[in-house]
Formats: C-alpha cells, sequence, structure tokens
C-alpha cells in the first residue's frame, strides 16, 4: 500500500460505508466503527489490535500490523507488552494460508519471540501464544 493510500480511511478503502452504530451498540461496536471512518495512517497499535481481534478489513491492516511488529515484536497496545501479536497470531488460519506472503513474514517474528525467553516477563498469555504458534505449525504456516 502506498504512502498516500494510507491517509484514507478503511471504509473507502472497502467501498463500504457503515451507518452510525445503533443507540444500544456496545462501547466496542461503537470503537469498530469510529475506526472505519480513522485514516489509516492515524491508527495506534491498539486500533489496529482491535480491529483485527473483529477480523475487519483484514487484508489492508494485516500488513500494517505485521509492519508495526516486525520495529518491534511487543508493540503494546492498551493491554499489554506484546498484545498487537496475540492479536495477530489468533487471525483465523484460513486467513493465513490463503495469504501465504504475509504467513511468510510471521515466522522471523516468532524466531524472535523464542529469542526473547520467558514470555511471562513481558505479557500473560504466555501459554496461549505458544499453544497458537504450535497450532499455526501444524498446518504448516510456520
Amino acid at each position: 500500500m502506498s504512502h498516500d493510500a494510507k491517509r484514507v480511511t478503511l471504509e473507502q478503502i472497502d467501498g463500504v460505508v457503515w451507518s452510525d452504530p445503533p443507540a444500544d451498540a456496545t462501547r466496542l461496536m461503537r470503537t469498530v466503527h469510529a475506526l472505519r471512518r480513522k485514516s489509516i495512517d492515524s491508527m495506534t497499535a491498539e486500533d489496529f489490535r482491535i480491529l483485527l481481534g473483529q477480523q475487519e478489513s483484514m487484508r489492508t491492516l494485516v500488513p500494517c500490523a505485521l509492519k508495526l511488529l516486525e520495529q518491534n515484536l511487543l508493540t503494546q497496545g492498551d493491554l499489554y507488552p506484546g498484545d498487537l501479536l496475540a492479536a495477530t497470531l489468533c487471525i483465523a488460519d484460513e486467513y493465513w494460508t490463503e495469504s501465504p506472503d504475509l504467513a511468510a513474514r510471521l515466522g522471523p517474528l516468532v524466531d524472535r519471540l523464542r529469542e526473547a525467553g520467558d514470555l511471562d516477563d513481558h505479557f500473560p498469555p504466555d501459554n496461549q501464544i505458544w499453544t497458537r504458534i504450535n497450532q499455526l505449525r501444524k498446518i504448516g504456516v510456520l
């Protein structure tokens, strides 16, 4: 994606404008609606974490998240160091098998993660992270 393309919103890229969320929408629903209207170049790690957790606009957002993780493996949203990595690893298997070029970028990240040692020093879901990595290995993503 070119630098100019990042100045656009997900609504512009997807070509789908969502109506305002209903009055009884959850905080998460309101947040996702608002983030779809935010320019990609102004999104934070937390914004990417939330949207990836909702499997929203994956084709656009996964490369952005991977770029952040390649710069800092433990990039942090609002939860804990490495929460963006955790959200990225939890993306559906089908996405990774259908996007081998992006899946290939996960391998070096996992290698760096292994070098980091005990993840409990960095963030809570240590066992969940390694379980997910092993699942991705089983299906041939890693």
